[in-house]
């Protein structure tokens, strides 16, 4: 039966006492990890968040009553143990406690426990679907809440630097209003207004643009954030956003500010000192190096235009791609790997039909200087040399090529790149390597709807001196847009934004918006825009992302406390669920059923 702890008051975390307080009576509370009894003697390693610490029943010390509750305790049952801390034999250089330990001279049992569906280990093998569908015992495991603690140390860090710079925090509305650009908005539906519908913010873009307006000069906001969008291992549907936005500044301003933040986290989290400024890489170099813009720099393997040199050769798949608009035919040289098993280029090949290819193209140089292609009866012994040499490949090397349109080609070699990188160990996972992608295109074209739409969002304002080119060539237009991106991971992005109502007009319209449609959805932000608007730029960072990174872990539902899965449910909720009618009819609102 549980006992009360009336009476009892812990004096102690279990890894807060060390040699210094031997000799002390104190009182520590927690779950026991492990329970070992040896006859006269049990043993007790007593866990709490801050880790663990052993605990010694000795019949003829704690007394015969004691000793028996003690022998009935098991692996997570919840225990207070008030004793002496004593100097510990068997010395445990595995842990911070592991010199010392507590003689207990009283135990209460404060709660019991069944068998858990799983050990409270580090380094569990269980079925990620019961760790979620048991989350709170997940939860209760030393890895995960490091990775929590860790993620509460980098919030705390943020605020404070934030604090210190001269940003105000404000909170802003989680009800508001649909965007018409950007990912799906997760829909709330009015009771009051039948028929309505608020949405969860995909982030505080246009408030906080108001709030520049408004004249708070510097905001900054830890802030929830919902996307309805197909999940990945660094996505959710609702994710925490550290938001900021500035007044009277430039990109300059924005990106200076941020490194410095960046720099104080990473020594604070990490130890590590960030070399500043950060390197700045423009958004087509990136592309066309990494087939990325989110590149990861800790290794090479360098995309290759050889669209020129293959020109005019005997190689259809080369040459119909180059007769397409924006075709290009690049690759990538897998250094030391022409000795590759057949089966694996087979492989690489179906990996890239993955991306979106229509195949792929392999060229091996041989020890002996000889080539084995896939190709190479299509092209002269002339041609490959100066392929060969254009990919700057020796013997031993491994080629390959991709040819389609030119974006196509970034992503399949792109996304290539970063598997050969991984399967061969290229990549030095102890170093952290941030860097700013600037000079995005403002507007990319939508073929399914026949118009531009903004890369980033329809307030990013456009380089000056591309402006001009907004009716005659939009496509060529460069966004003063940035991204910070850590280890081939975005970690954040933002932009200068436009803050003057004709160049927002004009977006609009690029953007294949009437000024009724316009101003039917942004209205009350045209609106502001004719009281005095400041220059104002700012940045978001997906704060699990970062911290998902600083952890080393390989999924961000490790990072965050009650997750979705794959399938954008929670299985210890059982969420989402069907409601009562009654609640619907509340609403106004009747499900559609569709057929299986």
């Amino acid at each position: 039966m549980a006992e009360s702890m009336k009476g009892m008051h812990r004096t102690h975390r279990c890894t807060e006492l060390n040699k210094e307080d031997i000799g002390k009576t104190v009182t520590v509370m927690g779950w026991v990890a492990k329970y070992r009894n040896k006859g006269g003697l049990i043993f007790i390693d007593l866990r709490d968040r801050s880790g663990i610490l052993q605990l010694v029943y000795e019949e003829q010390d704690c007394g015969s009553e004691v000793f028996e509750k003690a022998a009935k305790l098991r692996n997570e049952y919840v225990i207070a143990a008030t004793g002496v801390v004593t100097e510990r034999a068997a010395v445990n250089e595995n842990i911070p406690t592991g010199h010392i330990e507590i003689r207990v001279k009283e135990t209460r049992i404060l709660s019991e426990s069944e068998t858990t569906p799983f050990e409270i280990v580090n380094d569990l093998k269980t079925k990620e679907e019961l760790r979620l569908k048991y989350r709170y015992l997940d939860l209760r495991r030393p890895d995960m809440q490091e990775k929590l603690m860790l993620k509460s140390k980098v919030l705390r860090l943020m605020r404070d630097f934030m604090a210190d710079e001269g940003f105000v925090e404000v909170e802003t509305p989680i009800m508001c209003n649909s965007t018409p650009e950007g990912a799906r908005d997760y829909l709330v539906p009015s009771r009051v207004n039948q028929g309505c519908f608020y949405a969860l913010p995909q982030s505080p873009q246009v408030l906080k643009q108001l709030l520049m307006l408004s004249g708070f000069d510097r905001y900054f906001q830890i802030a929830r954030c919902f996307r309805d969008e197909d999940l990945r291992a660094d996505r959710q549907p609702e994710f925490t956003q550290a938001d900021m936005e500035l007044s009277f500044v430039d990109v300059d301003d924005v990106l200076e500010v941020n490194e410095r933040l960046i720099k104080h986290i990473m020594k604070e989290t990490k130890g590590i000192d960030i070399e500043l400024p950060l390197p700045r890489m423009r958004w087509q170099d990136a592309m066309n190096d990494y087939g990325s813009d989110k590149p990861d720099t800790r290794f090479e393997m360098k995309l290759v235009d050889v669209s020129e040199v293959v020109k005019g050769c005997g190689f259809g798949v080369f040459t119909s791609a180059l007769e397409m608009k924006n075709g290009s035919v690049r690759g990538i040289n897998v250094k030391g790997q022409a000795g590759m098993p057949r089966k694996k280029i087979d492989a690489l090949v179906d990996k890239a039909k993955g991306f979106g290819a229509k195949g792929l193209a392999y060229l091996a140089v041989n020890e002996d200087g000889t080539y084995k292609s896939s190709f190479s009866k299509f092209m002269t012994e002339e041609e490959l040399d100066k392929l060969v040499q254009t990919m700057k490949g020796e013997k031993g090397d491994l080629l390959l090529f991709a040819a389609d349109k030119t974006a196509l080609v970034w992503n399949v070699l792109g996304a290539l790149r970063l598997d050969i990188g991984e399967e061969l160990g290229l990549i030095d996972k102890s170093k952290f390597n941030f860097l700013w992608i600037v000079e995005f295109p403002l507007l990319g074209w939508n073929e399914d709807e026949n118009r531009f739409q903004a890369e980033h969002h329809p307030f990013t304002a456009p380089m000056e001196e591309d402006w001009e080119n907004a009716d005659k060539d939009p496509g060529s237009i460069r966004a003063k847009a940035y991204d910070i991106v850590l280890n081939g991971y975005e970690l954040g992005g933002g932009s200068v934004r436009i803050y003057q109502n004709d160049v927002q007009e004009k977006m609009f319209e690029l953007l294949g918006f009437t000024k009724e449609e316009a101003h039917s959805k942004f209205g009350f932000l045209l609106d502001a825009f004719k009281y005095g608007v400041p220059p104002h730029a700012g940045l978001a960072y997906g704060v699990d992302r970062f911290v998902m990174l600083l952890a080393g872990a390989e999924n961000i539902r490790e990072v965050i406390a009650f997750p979705k899965n794959k399938d954008a449910m929670d299985l210890m909720l059982g969420s989402p669920n069907t409601v009562d009618t009654k609640q619907l009819d509340e609403l106004g609102i009747m499900i559609k059923k569709t057929e299986e």
